[in-house]
């Protein structure tokens, strides 16, 4: 029995022994590349992925474990150790410290070792090859050190320096992190230096040797570790006095007297540059004239007026008028009272006028313009939405828009979509500008000229062409009216309730369109010229060496050159001029701001600037007097006659100012050809723009076919006379006002009441009141008076410029003033008699004469292409009724007809 056991032991153990030396079949696994992190001072490497090796062999006893990993190459500091020999999990350790700033990576090699077959160790198997990386990572352990024990620099009084010297420190720290030097900072308190992050040191304000002429500041460093440098560098900067530059002998104010032609501003000015060395010099004058109406002291007429004065073209629609009975559209929209100029509509996006079907220019062809003067800002909030100047859309059913003009994003765009034609084909639809002008809140003039399908943009008379063209089908025609609205765009379908959308947030005036054509760029420059403005006198003697510019408004002169002489001689002649003849009182603020360059250097000399004003005196007022014969006596059988009868027909008009000795000395007043040296009364040529006929009393009487009518528009109802234009042809037109009244039985007088005025009301003339008498067949023939007051100002003027003084010599032989009464009186009444039975005589005569030519009568020779008629029968003013139609009549001579 003992040997049968003992032979089956050995029969185990001897299979067992067989068994082992097959169990080790496989070799340890490990992860083909690590890469490890460490802390320098620190022992334990961070590997990833985790130091793991496996065995297929496990859960055999040793065969399955692991029991070393071992390290090759480079002499690494670095060795392994097994944590766990059955889960295989083991640690990467550094033998010694390890210090970034030697060495801040290591690569190597790593295997691992199982057990083998048995307990010693015999047969064991070891893993294929593995890459180790480890980055050793920075301790911020030193401080920066800068790199000079002290700093010193020298700055010139005055000037302001981009960099005075630059201090400069270092980190012994291995890492970009606590290496590099992110901060420097001034310790010193209240000092006028700053310095920024890479160590320049600047100055803050201008420094003054009088003042203090050496400043100590102390400087420390930061790390990007925000470790601050043990100690602080000193800097020591000197203050060396120099001469002050700048401008010299010039005058804070220069009085400006209206008709002097130009003035100079800096006559006796010159720059002081202390010796520098000098490359070139820019000097900019500008006038600050932005509070003064549209931007500039331009001539107060309307917007109609203006276009006469410069010769455009006539049919224009005026979309933004004075709000009135005819023109009420804009009654609701908020204006800018207190201007010289037009009416100007200020838009808070709230507010939108619908233009009335009669006003709408229907015949917009290939060949039309549109012109506005706007002023305009950013548009609030992060969405800046469409802000509509002018649109035309659909008024019901549909929401197209036909045309319209808007503003996005600072920019200007037109849209313009043409009705579909033949040709079923893209055409330009959208033109948009980009421009600083569109959002800058100042005042510009804007002309869109339309020769389909180009499109070009004038503003303040420079031009712009479109930088974005966008094509779009053609509109199918439909039978659905459209809505012409300003300051936003009217929508009429596909809501509940039509509304108006897209509003415009800004300031406009003078918003017109002319159909059929386009305006002239001469005719745009100027309207928006200025009539005051910078000037240089005797440009031929600047030099070739200078050169200069103005912008559009001649508010803003640059110049510039590189030698300091023509420099001073090109400002001294600089000059103001102002070609009003009433130009607006007031400050008009200067300001010159001055660059001067040095060789190798941006800007070597601070200039101060120049701020100064001009001062524009009060004007003379003009006096514009209305004189003629206040009472007339006429037939009533004349009021029946197809001429009527002449209310004004010995009217005059005339206009003067007071002048000192001074002003008449002073030199040419603007608009007169001459003037005497002498105190006095000055009689003054200039424009009128309007003039009213009213009726007083009682309205005229509609059945009585009662009205005014002109020789020159017979049978129409006559309201205002009214454009731009001279005071004798002013005089010609009222000369041809008449009176007529086919049923004038129980009338026994007329009142009328005539008066003008000059720059939109600025000057207003007398009411002249006159008086017509009506003498039926029953009344005695002494009644009839055609001249019962004679003007004193009824006498021709052969100048253009009267001066009336008082001289005393004269007065001393003249008659009692008893005497010369009464010979007039004598005279009068001799005269009244005379003209009075001749008169009767001569219109019965002339009533059957005109019977029988059908009344008709030649046209006074005189040119009234200038002047329009302007005929409202809706007038309060007018307060006269058709005889049997009214016309109105505008500038294109085109009559529509109001029953």
């Amino acid at each position: 029995m003992l040997s049968i056991a003992v032979t089956l032991v050995l029969a185990i153990f001897g299979q067992c022994g067989i068994l082992a030396g097959k169990v080790n079949k496989h070799k340890p696994w490990i992860e083909t590349s690590y890469h490890g992190v460490i802390t320098e001072n620190m022992d334990t490497v961070l590997l990833d992925p985790p130091l793991v090796a496996l065995d297929k062999d496990a859960p055999v006893p040793y065969a399955g474990e692991i029991c070393a990993f071992k390290i090759h190459g480079q002499e690494a500091p670095f060795e392994a150790e097994v944590l766990n020999r059955t889960s295989g999990e083991g640690v990467l350790r550094a033998r010694g410290p390890v210090d970034c700033e030697q060495q801040k990576e290591y690569t190597f090699i790593i295997q691992a070792y199982d057990c083998g077959a048995g307990p010693n160790g015999a047969g064991w198997k070891k893993s294929h090859k593995a890459v180790v990386h480890v980055q050793v990572d920075d301790v911020n352990e030193f401080s920066p050190v800068f790199r000079e024990p002290v700093y010193r620099a020298t700055v010139t009084e005055g000037k302001i320096y981009d960099s005075i010297l630059q201090v400069e420190a270092w980190d012994q720290d291995c890492s970009p992190q606590y290496s590099q030097i992110c901060n420097y900072e001034i310790v010193t308190q209240d000092t006028p230096f700053a310095i920024d992050r890479n160590g320049n040191i600047r100055n803050t304000e201008r420094l003054s040797f009088d003042k203090q002429q050496h400043y100590k500041i102390m400087v420390t460093a930061y790390d990007c570790g925000q470790k601050r440098a043990t100690e602080s560098v000193p800097v020591h900067i000197d203050v060396k006095p120099v001469c002050k530059p700048g401008w010299q002998g010039w005058n804070k104010r220069v009085d400006y007297e209206p008709g002097t032609g130009s003035k100079q501003l800096f006559p006796k000015m010159h720059l002081e540059t202390c010796d520098g060395p000098l490359s070139s010099v820019r000097a900019m004058v500008e006038l600050q004239t932005s509070h003064i109406g549209k931007g500039c002291d331009r001539e107060t007429y309307s917007e109609k007026s203006l276009q006469k004065l410069c010769g455009a073209a006539s049919g224009s629609t005026d979309l933004l008028p004075a709000p009135s009975a005819s023109t009420n559209w804009t009654a609701s929209l908020l204006t800018d009272s207190g201007r010289d100029s037009d009416l100007i509509f200020r838009f808070d996006g709230r507010q939108a006028a619908n233009i009335p079907e009669r006003v709408v220019p229907q015949n917009l062809t290939d060949q039309f313009t549109i012109a506005t003067w706007m002023k305009h800002g950013p548009s609030p909030g992060l969405r800046a939405e469409k802000e509509t100047l002018l649109c035309n859309s659909d008024k019901t059913e549909m929401n197209r828009h036909h045309y319209s003009l808007y503003v996005h994003n600072c920019r200007l765009v037109f849209l313009l979509r043409r009705d579909f034609t033949q040709m079923d084909t893209f055409r330009p639809a959208e033109f948009h500008w980009k421009l600083e002008q569109i959002c800058d809140k100042e005042w510009h003039y804007y002309v869109i000229n339309v020769e389909f399908p180009a499109v070009t943009l004038f503003v303040d008379g420079v031009t712009y062409e479109p930088y974005l063209v966008t094509d779009d089908w053609p509109i199918h025609p439909s039978q659905i009216d459209v809505q012409l609205t300003v300051g936003a765009c009217w929508q009429g379908g596909e809501v509940t309730t039509p509304r108006f959308t897209q509003y415009f947030r800004g300031s406009l005036s003078g918003l017109t369109i002319r159909p059929g054509k386009i305006e002239t760029q001469k005719v745009i420059s100027c309207l928006q010229a200025c009539k005051e403005g910078l000037d240089i006198n005797s440009l031929e003697s600047l030099g070739k060496g200078i050169k200069f510019h103005f912008n559009p408004a001649q508010s803003v002169l640059v110049m510039e050159g590189d030698d300091l002489e023509s420099i001073n001689t090109a400002m001294a002649k600089v000059s103001y001029i102002n070609s009003r003849q009433f130009p607006t009182p007031g400050l008009r603020r200067l300001r010159v701001t001055t660059t001067v360059q040095c060789f190798g250097e941006d800007t070597c000399i601070s200039i101060p600037d120049i701020k100064a004003v001009v001062m524009v005196l009060p004007p003379s007022e003009p006096r514009i007097t209305i004189a003629g014969v206040e009472r007339v006596t006429w037939p009533a059988a004349e009021l029946r006659t197809a001429t009527g009868v002449t209310l004004f027909k010995d009217i005059r008009i005339i206009s003067t100012v007071t002048k000192s000795d001074n002003a008449f000395s002073s030199g040419t007043t603007a608009g007169t050809p001459s003037q005497s040296h002498r105190s006095g009364v000055l009689e003054v040529m200039h424009n009128l723009d309007y003039c009213d006929v009213l009726v007083i009393g009682e309205e005229l009487n509609p059945e009585k076919h009662e009205c005014l009518v002109t020789d020159r528009w017979p049978m129409w109802c006559v309201h205002l006379v009214s454009g731009v234009d001279s005071m004798a042809h002013y005089e010609q037109a009222i000369r041809q006002v008449r009176y007529h009244n086919w049923r004038p039985a129980g009338l026994s007088e007329r009142k009328f009441r005539l008066s003008c005025s000059e720059l939109n009301g600025r000057y207003t003339s007398n009411e002249f009141n006159l008086e017509v008498r009506i003498l039926h067949s029953s009344e005695a023939v002494e009644h009839v008076n055609h001249l019962a007051v004679q003007s004193q100002y009824m006498r021709p003027v052969h100048h253009p410029l009267v001066v009336h003084t008082v001289n005393s010599d004269h007065i001393a032989g003249t008659p009692p003033a008893a005497t010369v009464v009464i010979v007039m009186c004598i005279a009068t009444l001799v005269a009244i008699v005379v003209l009075g039975i001749y008169r009767i005589h001569t219109t019965h005569q002339e009533g059957t004469k005109g019977d029988e030519d059908g009344g008709k009568e030649p046209e006074m020779d005189w040119d009234d292409s200038t002047l329009t008629i302007t005929v409202n029968p809706m007038e309060v003013r007018l307060q006269s009724v058709p005889c049997v139609k009214c016309y109105t009549v505008g500038e294109s001579g085109a009559q529509s007809s109001v029953e």
